[in-house]
């Protein structure tokens, strides 16, 4: 038995010698198994392997996802050549004309008064009855004069006004400072790397707007 013993570990310890020195690769067992360097010696060029930070590859997985670039703003007179101009420059259906809606605008208005002496009183006054009130400066059709309150619709404005009345102020009215208005972007949504250098270089000669990043809003 115990010879049996001896000539098993001898030929355990020739095995591993043999396995050890690639002896037994035509085989297919191999010392080195599947760990570096070996596998990448093995590669087709495994000098072009490069191991980016996290930080290079995030910006190079941002780089490469589709980006979103829009031209403007511009007015309703402006929007038709600017599309015209797109036409010819980028591809059909690459880009859309994205439309928002300005509000107007709209104060309860007194004045105009003849001198400060009058304009002066007249603060005084509105002093007394504790409302509210800013001068109105910046128009020179209606300065001096004051300013009870500014609203983004005429609605807003006549409930001011009513209520103003109800407190014994009767020399007030109404007064439209800007209509509402609307303005369009030139959106390209889904621009890949080539479109995107398109863009960057391409500018809408007619009106001098090129294509920036879009500025996002909340639910936009």
């Amino acid at each position: 038995m115990l010879r049996v013993l001896i000539a098993l570990l001898l030929l355990a310890n020739l095995g591993y010698f043999a396995w050890a020195q690639g002896w037994l690769e035509p085989i297919g067992l191999r010392a080195g198994g599947d760990r570096e360097p070996e596998r990448l010696q093995r590669q087709v060029r495994p000098e072009a392997v490069r191991v980016l930070p996290p930080a290079a590859a995030s910006r190079a997985a941002a780089a490469a996802a589709p980006a979103c670039f829009e031209a403007g703003p511009f007015t309703d007179a402006e929007l038709g050549a600017a599309q015209a101009a797109l036409q010819l420059a980028l591809p059909a259906g690459s880009w859309a004309a994205v439309r928002t809606e300005l509000p107007g605008s709209w104060i309860v208005y007194m004045g105009r008064y003849a001198s400060r002496e009058a304009l002066t009183k007249k603060e005084d006054e509105l002093r007394r009855r504790q409302l509210p009130f800013d001068e109105v400066r910046d128009n020179a059709a209606l300065a001096p004069g004051l300013s009870l309150g500014r609203f983004d619709t005429p609605g807003a404005a006549n409930q001011a006004l009513e209520r103003l009345a109800q407190v014994g102020v009767h020399t007030a009215r109404i007064v439209e400072l800007a209509p509402p208005t609307g303005r369009s972007r030139l959106r390209v949504d889904q621009a890949d790397a080539a479109l995107a250098a398109r863009l960057m270089a391409l500018r809408v000669d007619a009106l001098g707007k090129g294509f920036v990043a879009c500025e996002r809003t909340p639910g936009g």
